[in-house]
């Protein structure tokens, strides 16, 4: 297993990271897993015998049960795995059930904290971003819980490149913690995160944790042109399905139709090419997998140990490219503002 270090930090994780989105499988989670403690820890035994040890999950996963799940899997052995998990979405009707506040921050890694059975997190992630809390609310907070030991790194999910930036100044401005890390959706078929937010990394020492590396299962191998969906795709949930990154069916395909040709070159399947492909990447710090089975498990930690070739990745770039938004097309034309990959 490759290790790198989160962003500007001298935090070290896995190129690989397990999600745990399928522990639990209560409420609307169920179509993402069902897995309970038993099939949780014969995931995190094989994980750590390929040298993965960070494992994310979120206090809105299965209303909790992914985290306690995930605390049952590594009970007698904490100082072997990394934790990340992510708060701020809802978690109660209430108008504080929510947010970024002090009052729910506080509140939120404190259940956290006894969900998973331990007494500090490794990386907390807020996991979306609260426009009604003040960025020094929000930075003191956290400051405070890492002073306090209960927290060892800090990062956000689904930022805008202002959002994160402006945190990062107030940071600089005040003396708090930085965020080292930003988990974004990034893969083949949704490639956003290149024009504003892996600049910003760069420039400012923050590692991407990529979340849906395969495009919310569309880059499984198994949705090709005239094919039906797979019986287990959660493309079939239109609730699911609504829930991910929209993706034209024809880009889609023109994407896949490379990752099959470069599939044959190899010998590795669609999936290790898609997570390859983004372990090429700048600021990539780690990629999260997700699993069902072990089966599953095991073929994902096949993207790593080996390397695509650069035509290989000019292929897959030139198959997966897309006119960005304003202004990031427009500041493409000056040889001064060149893209960063």
């Amino acid at each position: 297993m490759e290790y790198r270090s989160l962003g500007r930090s001298g935090f070290k994780v896995p190129v690989l990271t397990l999600g745990t989105g399928t522990f639990g499988g209560v409420g609307g989670f169920s179509s993402w897993g069902t897995t309970g403690p038993e099939e949780a820890t014969r995931l995190v035994d094989i994980c750590l015998e390929a040298g993965l040890n960070m494992f994310d999950s979120a206090d809105i996963y299965s209303r909790g049960s992914s985290e306690e799940v995930l605390g049952a899997a590594i009970k007698g052995r904490r100082d072997k795995v990394l934790i990340s998990t992510k708060v701020t979405f809802p978690t109660g009707p209430g108008p504080n059930d929510c947010g970024s506040s002090r009052h729910y921050l506080l509140r939120a890694v404190e259940a956290s904290l006894q969900r998973l059975g331990t007494d500090y997190i490794d990386l907390l992630q807020l996991h979306g971003y609260d426009a009604q809390t003040t960025h020094e609310e929000v930075l003191s907070t956290l400051d405070g819980m890492i002073k306090a030991g209960k927290l060892r790194y800090i990062g956000v999910s689904n930022f805008s490149g202002w959002h994160l930036m402006k945190a990062l100044a107030t940071s600089d401005r005040c003396g708090y913690e930085r965020y080292v890390a930003h988990q974004a959706y990034y893969s083949l078929i949704g490639r956003d995160y290149e024009w504003e937010l892996m600049p910003l990394g760069l420039a400012e020492g923050v590692g991407a944790v990529v979340w849906s590396p395969l495009g919310w299962g569309r880059l499984t191998g198994k949705i090709r042109r005239g094919s039906p969906l797979p019986e287990t795709s959660r493309r079939r949930d239109p609730k699911q399905n609504d829930m991910g990154p929209p993706v034209d069916d024809e880009h889609l395909f023109k994407v896949v139709d490379v990752l099959d040709a470069v599939a044959a070159e190899t010998g590795k399947s669609v999936p290790q090419i898609a997570l390859a492909w983004l372990l090429s990447r700048p600021t990539i710090a780690s990629v999260i997998i997700g699993a069902r089975t072990e089966q599953q498990l095991r073929e994902n930690l096949g993207a790593i140990g080996w390397t695509l070739t650069k035509d290989q990745i000019a292929k897959l770039d030139a198959a997966s490219a897309v006119t960005p938004a304003y202004p990031t097309w427009h500041q493409r034309q000056f040889e001064r503002n060149p893209p960063p990959v």
